[in-house]
């Protein structure tokens, strides 16, 4: 006879463990940039330097030259494909494992014309999941995950973002083709 103060636990073991969908797509979105790209922001690069020159900031001028060598650099090579996988326990990111009660809610948004799936997380870091869909259609990706976190059909764009998206619209460094 079990004693009444005493309470029974639940042992999972790894059998419970079912993966749901799992899938390989780039690590990030990825559109191949023209020589307009570089060239104009190259241009927008030296003009800021020399801005920076007249006030003496030296050390600013580096900053941005670095910026924009990286930006270079991120727009001409195509990134690795990821292994993605979501279980009954959480979202798998190559080797890192996110549980279910480190998400908050997802939601999908288009990045240079690619769907992503967007994880947002209770933590600061990494505080959001950028996940590309590659050939997984985005209502299957989202019946799985409403069963364990929920799915926002709006969300309210971030300061930084709808800077971005004027900037990108009235100052494009390249023409739409």
């Amino acid at each position: 006879m079990d004693h009444p103060n005493s309470h029974q636990s639940t042992h999972h073991t790894y059998s419970d463990v079912k993966t749901l969908i799992s899938w390989s797509a780039p690590g990030r979105p990825f559109r191949k940039k023209s020589k307009e790209f570089y060239i104009t922001g190259l241009m927008v690069v030296i003009l800021i330097d020399i801005i920076l020159f007249v006030f003496s900031e030296y050390l600013l001028m580096f900053v941005v030259l670095t910026l924009y060598f990286f930006s270079v650099a991120l727009s001409s090579v195509a990134p690795q494909n990821f292994h993605y996988r979501i279980s009954t326990q959480g979202i798998k990111v190559e080797d890192h494992f996110y549980i279910w009660d480190e998400l908050y809610d997802f939601y999908f948004k288009k990045i240079d014309g690619i769907e992503i799936l967007l994880v947002r997380a209770h933590s600061m870091i990494p505080g959001e999941l950028k996940i590309t869909l590659g050939d997984v259609p985005a209502d299957h990706i989202r019946r799985v995950l409403m069963a364990y976190i929920p799915f926002r059909e709006v969300i309210k764009p971030t300061f930084m973002e709808k800077s971005s998206d004027w900037l990108s619209k009235n100052f494009p460094l390249e023409r739409q083709s």
